[in-house]
């Protein structure tokens, strides 16, 4: 009976090409299902035999760790940018955008503000 292994709704191409490869390196058989035309069904890769299920676990486990590892690293690498940094580097943005957050703070306010008055 086929087991569910791995789900592909929102999985990006390659990491579903990933999880593909490394399957049949291992020698799992599987096979895989779309989510149709109107993209309602369930779209994954699905465990013909049951009891390789420990295997392709841990085959999967590994690999998602070292994806993670991956994203993490890339990530850590990228420096943040402080505000004075943001501020000198795009200063009409960061005017632009204190405006709107302030007339959408008026807007939110002004309101409650008359009520207070009366």
């Amino acid at each position: 009976m086929a087991k569910l292994l791995f789900k592909l709704n929102g999985v990006p191409e390659d990491e579903a090409d990933d999880v593909r490869h490394l399957l049949t390196e291992a020698d799992i058989p599987f096979y895989e299902t779309s989510a149709g035309n109107w993209g309602v069904s369930l779209a994954a890769i699905w465990l013909q035999d049951e009891t390789l299920w420990d295997q392709a676990q841990s085959v999967l486990e590994e690999y998602q760790q070292s994806r993670q590892e991956a994203a993490r690293s890339e990530f850590t690498q990228q420096p943040v940018e402080s505000f004075l940094q943001r501020l000198w580097r795009a200063p009409l943005q960061v005017i632009a955008y204190g405006v709107l957050i302030m007339a959408i703070l008026y807007i939110s306010i002004v309101p409650f503000l008359g009520a207070w008055s009366s």
